[in-house]
């Protein structure tokens, strides 16, 4: 096996080219995430399509084609839509903010406290939650916007608190020795640095939402849910293969839209 060749500077040849691939990619932010970008989409189209060929080769009845015409598919989907973003912001306004207070040192001995509560809600059922509202301040879309936070608000909390316990001390102490204020260190180094472990709590709360919203239904607040709760009742396949499929969609679609938010806003090297 011919040894390889070695230059004046002890190095291999070709390392030289490796070095240069290296910094190209560093250069560049690292590989490009145009492939997961593009293929979630393709998929989910691929799905939607053959859901469509599925209910047109079947032998609709009078029920199957109220629940499965375009407008009321249109609005179900527009009311899960709107189910879920409204109790995802809710839920980013409520856990980021208090899991930056918990994390200051005049307040981080309330930590244990907070997380306990915010617990509850994720050891209560979902559908739990749901009926308690409606027998405690009656059904509607507001208390289901209220159960979807209750459930949701864990994961944006726990990732916030961890995100910023795990900024490394002494760049906070640098920030400190440089002049900056604690609210100035918050701003400028903690947060930035938090933000994948942030992104990551805010998706994952997403998808939960998306999830939860399906049992809205049961409390007069729409969504898809309807769509499957119709099957389920009235024992109708392609009414229940329609809602579950749709509620899938969405639920990965919007997972898709998350990615892509969390990669444009991922600080560069982390």
């Amino acid at each position: 096996m011919t040894a390889p060749t070695v230059d004046r500077g002890g190095d291999v040849a070709g390392a030289g080219d490796a070095l240069a691939a290296e910094e190209l990619v560093e250069e560049l932010g690292g590989p490009s995430p145009l492939w997961r970008w593009v293929g979630t989409p393709v998929v989910l189209a691929g799905v939607c399509a053959a859901l469509y060929v599925y209910v047109q080769g079947q032998d609709l009845d009078r029920i199957e084609e109220a629940a499965l015409n375009a407008p009321m598919i249109r609005q179900r989907v527009l009311e899960h839509l709107e189910l879920t973003a409204v109790s995802t912001f809710f839920v980013i306004v409520i856990a980021v903010p208090l899991g930056m207070l918990v994390t200051r040192p005049a307040t981080r001995r309330l930590a244990p406290a907070v997380l306990a509560v915010a617990n509850v809600g994720q050891s209560i059922p979902s559908i739990g939650i749901l009926v308690l509202l409606a027998v405690v301040v009656g059904i509607g879309f507001e208390q289901a916007i209220t159960a979807l936070v209750l459930y949701a608000v864990l994961p944006v909390l726990r990732n916030t608190m961890v995100g910023l316990d795990q900024v490394d001390r002494s760049l906070i102490e640098a920030g400190r020795g440089m002049g900056m204020t604690a609210r100035q260190v918050l701003l400028r180094i903690e947060l930035p640095l938090a933000v994948p472990v942030m992104l990551a709590g805010i998706r994952t709360a997403l998808v939960i939402n998306v999830g939860t919203a399906a049992l809205a239904t049961f409390i007069g607040a729409g969504g898809l849910g309807w769509i499957i709760n119709q099957g389920n009742i009235h024992d109708r396949t392609p009414v229940l293969v329609t809602g579950s499929v749709l509620t899938a969609v969405v639920a990965l679609a919007l997972d898709w839209i998350a990615g892509i938010v969390e990669d444009l806003l991922r600080p560069k090297g982390t």
